[in-house]
């Protein structure tokens, strides 16, 4: 987060320090606090990703100035790596299922990329598959791949657990995030477990959602409308090691959708439905503490709101549930 104490020379210099928050739902005895991630430049948690990631590549020779990275994104990494790319010389094209935020879409070709939209029944397997056709098809061009690159996960345990740490003296007893691909919490799972102590870890994923299978439950596959957290097919999410986790939560997008509105009327946090989800999760984690139905180091839990609703009104995340779900 820019302090302005003194003027920055690029966007990429603002991304990370972002406020930690206190979630008021949260009991006194053990609170929740969330990482506001729309304070990046590009108003989400992958703006981390988009900056580490690309400047990675660079420096180890993956991909060169003037080159082409092409990404299969819901959105927002594409968002984040469209900042980054505009300011370090390379070229953006990002495979969006088309069902996903038109505003997102939107901002990544005002910042200057391409966008190739492919059928929404077809997922993310299919952006995955049409983002490499496209490398295969251009010279100097790289796919990173956020499902399964290890710089995903870096990235969050390079800055974004170091910086919840700090800002709690290490006093860190639970760490809850939604699951999409995964980078964010296993990177975080990573630092946490490198000081010593043991940190408490939780995914998090909508109903519907298939993260279940990885811990040999059974699952019931199914749509839903909670954007950026979730799969569909887990073997795609290849960063994801269930061993890393002590538990988790799933949610209904009906108990999502109602948690978006508390945020915003009780807690003036204009969120979207990750970060309710991550809320529903960090609250549930942060009684189950207190109450002590499970171990946790110290009585605080940290969470991430990964984004902000503005990028999803078109979807009437503010109607009624049926509205959104129509």
């Amino acid at each position: 987060m820019t302090t302005h104490r003194e003027p920055l020379d690029s966007v990429l210099e603002t991304v990370g320090e972002t406020p930690l928050v206190r979630v008021h739902a949260s009991p006194d005895e053990v609170p929740v606090y969330a990482k506001l991630e729309t304070f990046n430049p590009g108003a989400s948690v992958k703006d981390r990703i988009g900056k580490h990631m690309l400047e990675r590549m660079l420096e180890d020779g993956t991909v060169s100035p003037g080159g082409t990275v092409i990404e299969p994104t819901a959105g927002n990494t594409g968002i984040g790596f469209a900042v980054a790319a505009g300011q370090l010389d390379v070229d953006a094209v990002f495979v969006v299922p088309e069902r996903f935020s038109v505003e997102k879409q939107q901002l990544m070709r005002a910042l200057g990329a391409e966008v190739v939209n492919t059928p929404s029944e077809d997922g993310m397997s299919r952006a995955i598959e049409r983002a490499h056709e496209l490398a295969e098809e251009l010279d100097d061009a790289v796919v990173p791949q956020q499902f399964r690159n290890p710089l995903n996960a870096e990235s969050h345990y390079a800055t974004t657990a170091p910086e919840v740490f700090d800002a709690l003296d290490g006093e860190v007893g639970a760490i809850v995030a939604g699951m999409g691909t995964g980078g964010t919490l296993m990177g975080m799972a990573d630092y946490a477990r490198e000081q010593g102590v043991d940190t408490r870890i939780v995914g998090v994923q909508p109903a519907g959602s298939t993260y279940g299978d990885l811990f040999g439950e059974e699952t019931e596959e199914g749509e839903y409308k909670t954007e950026g957290i979730g799969t569909h097919d887990v073997s795609t999410n290849e960063l994801v090691d269930p061993e890393k986790l002590d538990d988790l939560k799933t949610f209904s997008d009906e108990a999502i959708h109602g948690e978006m509105a508390r945020l915003a009327r009780e807690e003036g946090q204009l969120v979207a439905s990750s970060a309710a989800a991550n809320s529903l999760a960090a609250v549930e984690v942060a009684a189950e503490i207190r109450d002590g139905d499970v171990d946790a180091p110290h009585d605080t839990v940290v969470t991430v709101f990964c984004d902000s609703s503005e990028r999803y009104l078109s979807k009437g995340v503010y109607r009624e549930f049926a509205e959104w779900q129509g």
